[in-house]
């Protein structure tokens, strides 16, 4: 029997590895929301998760640029796209998974979680405006 080969992927394939788990799991969580978690979460609790789906998803789609831009064809890896990158995973990690916390817990604690995350997405968001910007003013970036 012949044994397919399975690779690892390469440490340049995360982002768009985690954009796909990041969009999946704020998928799983809107459908809970519309169905089962309503009767159960305070429209506050509600409300909350709906905001973090939303920047869940905005930001795998935007980790799904930045794995684009730093494609061979489109000029390669920046450290400014890495930086950016970075900013948008810590962010959903930490604004959304902050504002899940909070909600399904009702630790407050958690709740400091969020500005730190909401600070990791405009790093990642400045990154990605200095990337453009020096892409712009010069060949390399």
């Amino acid at each position: 029997m012949i044994k397919p080969s399975v690779e690892k992927p390469s440490g340049a394939n995360w982002p768009i590895i985690f954009a796909g788990i990041s969009a999946a799991g704020a998928i799983f969580i809107a459908a809970g929301a519309a169905h089962d978690l309503k009767d159960w979460l305070a429209a506050a609790d509600m409300e909350r998760v709906q905001t973090a789906v939303r920047y869940q998803i905005w930001h795998a789609l935007v980790l799904l640029g930045t794995a684009a831009l730093s494609a061979p064809a489109a000029g390669g890896p920046s450290i400014w796209l890495r930086i950016a990158a970075y900013g948008f995973a810590l962010g959903s990690l930490l604004f959304c998974g902050g504002l899940y916390l909070l909600s399904f817990t009702g630790i407050g604690i958690f709740g400091w979680l969020v500005p730190l995350g909401g600070l990791s997405f405009m790093a990642g968001w400045l990154a990605l405006a200095t990337y453009g910007w020096r892409r712009g003013t010069s060949k390399s970036s």
